[in-house]
This record gives C-alpha cells, sequence and structure tokens, in this order.
C-alpha cells in the first residue's frame, strides 16, 4: 500500500521536509499545491521520496480513519492523506517486425488483432486486419486479413477475401471500409470487424454525396466455417444527428450479458464538429441491432470529439477522445452516460500534449493504461507528432497519465505511428499493433522501412481480465 501526503501550503511541506531523517520503503509522497517546490526538491516530486520519522508517521496514522474510508483531510496539519493503488503492473515489450513494405505505391496500415480462443491449444489463433493506404490522404483498399495459428506461430497473408473487397457502383464510386477493429464475442463463437463505410470518387477522394455516405460498418467471420460475411451497415435511429455516423479506429466493449456497447462519432454531416456517444448493441451471431445510445459529448472546438475508444475496468467505463488541439478523457458508472470530457493531464498538472490523433487503452486486472503519442519527445520532425508509442498507467479516480510509469513501446525511426491498435491477446500477453507511415520526406533516411509492428506487451502477472485458454475435458 502506497500513501499520497498532499501539502496544502509552504509551512505544511517545510514541516514536513525539515523532519524527514531517514528514507525507508513506507510511503510515497506527492506534492501537489505548492510546485514551486519542485525547483528545491527534485526527487521529491519526481521520484520518490521515503521517509520514516515522528512527524510523518504521526500524520499518518492520525488521519487513517479519513484516508482508510475513502475520506480526505487534514485535521490541522495542513496535510492530506489518501490511501493510492498499487504499483504498477511490470512488464516488458517484445516488438516483432511483421514485414516491410516501401514500394512508393501503396504501404500496409491500420494493422488491429484480436484473438480466438481455440479448445485445447495452449494460445489462442489470431487475426490481424490490415489496409493498403494507396498514397492518397485516407484513400484505402479493401480489408486484408492476416492470419496466425498461435501467438508464436508464422503469420499467414495478408490475405484479401471478397466479401472484404470494394464494392463498384456503376458511377465510377467506389464503396470501401476503413479503419476497421476486430474483436471477439465469445457468447456466439464469431469474431466480429467493425468500422466505418467511405464512398471514393475514382480519384480516391472521399465523397459525402448521398445522406448517410458515412455510416458503421460490420462483417463476421465464423472460425467453424472459415468465411466472412458480406460487409453489413449498422442500422441507426433516422434523425439527422445520425447523418454521419462512425465507429472509426475505436475500441469497443462486450459487456458480459453478450450485448455490445460500440462508440460512435456522430453529426448531421462531415463539416460540423462532431459528437460522441455509446451504442448499446444486440449480436444474435449474424446480426448486429441498435438497442439505445446513451448521452452525447459535445466539444465546439475545431472537429470535435471523435475517434472514441472505449475499456471497462474495475466497474467502471472509460472513453478516450481525440480532438485537434488536445485528447480528452471521460468516465461512466454504467457505459453509456458519461462526464463532461476533460482534457488528458499528467499527474504533476501537466498537459499530455497529445493531440489531433487516436489514443487506445489496455487493462490489467491491477492497472489501467494508455497508449498515445504527444508532443515533448524530440520528435517535432514527426507529422502532428505521431511517433514514438508511449504507453503509461492512468491513475482511475484522477483520470490523469501517471508520469513516473511512462515508457516508450514503439520507437520513433522517421515515420508516424498514430494509426495503431491494441488489444489483451491472453492472460500473458496485450499486443499493441502499428505500421509505420513514410509520409516525411527523410523517412527513409532517419531509418524507416514502411514496418508493420506488434509491440508484445509481456505481463510479469496473469491478467486476471482475459479468460484462460479453454482446456479439453480429459476425463
Amino acid at each position: 500500500m502506497k500513501i499520497s501526503i498532499q501539502f496544502a501550503n509552504r509551512r505544511s511541506f517545510a514541516h514536513l521536509c525539515l523532519t524527514c531523517l531517514a528514507r525507508t520503503k513506507l510511503l510515497s509522497l506527492v506534492a501537489t499545491n505548492w510546485r514551486q517546490a519542485r525547483t528545491r526538491c527534485h526527487d521529491l516530486f519526481h521520484g520518490i521520496h521515503w521517509v520514516s520519522c515522528r512527524f510523518s508517521l504521526a500524520v499518518i496514522f492520525g488521519s487513517l480513519a479519513l484516508a482508510g474510508s475513502g475520506a480526505q483531510g487534514d485535521g490541522g496539519t495542513g496535510v492530506v492523506v489518501r490511501i493510492m493503488e498499487s504499483s504498477a503492473p511490470d512488464f516488458t515489450v517484445r516488438l516483432e517486425t511483421v514485414m516491410k513494405h516501401d514500394d512508393g505505391q501503396f504501404l500496409w496500415f491500420h494493422p488491429r488483432a484480436a484473438a480466438i480462443p481455440v479448445l485445447g491449444q495452449a494460445g489462442p489463433a489470431i487475426v490481424m486486419t490490415i489496409q493498403k493506404h494507396l498514397k492518397i490522404s485516407d484513400y484505402y483498399s479493401g480489408l486484408h486479413v492476416m492470419r496466425r495459428a498461435q501467438p508464436d506461430a508464422p503469420w499467414v497473408g495478408p490475405l484479401l477475401p471478397p466479401e472484404l473487397d470494394w464494392q463498384q457502383q456503376s458511377n465510377g464510386v467506389t464503396i470501401s471500409v476503413a479503419d476497421v477493429t476486430p474483436g471477439w464475442h465469445a457468447p456466439t463463437g464469431k469474431l466480429l470487424a467493425i468500422g466505418c463505410q467511405v464512398r471514393y470518387s475514382p480519384k480516391g477522394e472521399q465523397l459525402d454525396d448521398v445522406t448517410r455516405a458515412h455510416q458503421t460498418v460490420y462483417a463476421v467471420f465464423d472460425p467453424k466455417t472459415d468465411r466472412w460475411s458480406p460487409w453489413q451497415v449498422l442500422e441507426l435511429p433516422p434523425d439527422e444527428g445520425f447523418n454521419f455516423a462512425r465507429n472509426a479506429c475505436s475500441q469497443w466493449l462486450v459487456q458480459p450479458n453478450g450485448q455490445l456497447l460500440v462508440p460512435l462519432y456522430i453529426g448531421r454531416n462531415s463539416r460540423d464538429p462532431f459528437s460522441t456517444t455509446i451504442a448499446e448493441c444486440r449480436f444474435d451471431g449474424t446480426r448486429l441491432t441498435y438497442v439505445r445510445h446513451g448521452s452525447v459529448l459535445k466539444l465546439n472546438l475545431a472537429r470535435g470529439l471523435y475517434e472514441p475508444s472505449l475499456i471497462a475496468f474495475r466497474g467502471r467505463y472509460f472513453l478516450t477522445l481525440r480532438n485537434d488541439e488536445r485528447g480528452y478523457v471521460s468516465v461512466s458508472s454504467d457505459g453509456l452516460q458519461f462526464a463532461e470530457p476533460k482534457p488528458w493531464l499528467f499527474d504533476d498538472g501537466a498537459e499530455l500534449e497529445s493531440y489531433n490523433t487516436q489514443q487506445h487503452w489496455l487493462a490489467h486486472s491491477d492497472g489501467l493504461f494508455l497508449i498515445y503519442t504527444r508532443r515533448g519527445a524530440n520528435n517535432d520532425h514527426i507529422v502532428r507528432h505521431r511517433a514514438p508509442l508511449f504507453m503509461a498507467q492512468v491513475d482511475p479516480a484522477t483520470l490523469q497519465v501517471i508520469r513516473r510509469t511512462e515508457k516508450v513501446v514503439v520507437p520513433e525511426r522517421g515515420a508516424e505511428l498514430g494509426n495503431f491498435g491494441a488489444a489483451a491477446i491472453n492472460e500473458s500477453e496485450s499486443w499493441i499493433t502499428v505500421s509505420e507511415g513514410m509520409f516525411m520526406k527523410d523517412s527513409r533516411a532517419r531509418g524507416a522501412e514502411g514496418a508493420t509492428f506488434v509491440a508484445r506487451v509481456i505481463w510479469a502477472k496473469p491478467n486476471r481480465l482475459v479468460e484462460p485458454s479453454p482446456r479439453l475435458n480429459t476425463k
């Protein structure tokens, strides 16, 4: 257990600081109210400062009645005590290169993986969806698929199932699907791939030429038949607020009752600022059906709130949202009604500086994590500072990123890494998948190769949020 000491003023800080006579593994001190003290005691504010002294112990144990009940108070001392989360779960990262492609014609892009449990097999099978970026902004091929029989087996593909390919229209328009996230639906034993429908002109421009041109679509993979269904449109309410309704680059959830929570960014058209909501949907193994949606989150700043990703952790639901100026975060107790979004911050009060790109989640039974890009990482040469990829623990109480836990999980090599995926694979691993966007003139000179990476997050302790692999009954 750790106990956070929050100082109300300079005098209370000085009193405690002067009485710190020894270092033991008893306390983690975090000073938040007197920021000027950072310059005088860097270790205290940006690291761990362990103390055992009469004054400290008196403050702590004299306040446990408040802190132990979740309350905060200072008892006249000017010091607030509260119980903190346990330390971040340990993990290592093993970076694998799936493939490299840089022929000037296209790049592989938007890789996202999902695990399929296999009865009697030690690890799950893996499906990873991926598309060709056709060298025009947001111009994508049909959806390709790569597969692994087990997490360490060779990759097969990319292959393009005909059901997931472009649909050519008589007027020269191409209908495609982009920004896809796959996921396993255990109650039906099917894999769902959810993304957004896009209409392209012959030159690869996105069209908004018909009502509801931009909608959420899905396809279903049946492991028993090894077949994909054609793309189907998720039917949403008829009011104009859903004329534009995308699940795109978004993590979605399957609830214990089998219902889905599908984040959407919505609007009357593609020009107005987007809003975000969560649609609760029913899935019967073939058809995904809208049931209801929750609160609508709005921000009248630039393009609004879009590309939301959702995760559940310890009985609550957490939503991260893209905005052109900065990333935002919100929380809910039921997955539908969300609090007013607030900007992402570090736990020292500084802005996260992640902007105009997506963020995603990983959850371990011992901690909640955000994966993101940001400014301030010697990366001004990268478009929108979209590399490297960072991973850090989130304090679910404050909705802040814990700075000391930040790690680079995919390094920057002169290419952008902003379009990525994150998913739990089994109780031992979670994967972050990303391809290098070779969009800067010096990407190659800096070492980028158009690589598709899997950053395998190997947990030191089993992730109890993930069901163990199913075993054969030998009795």
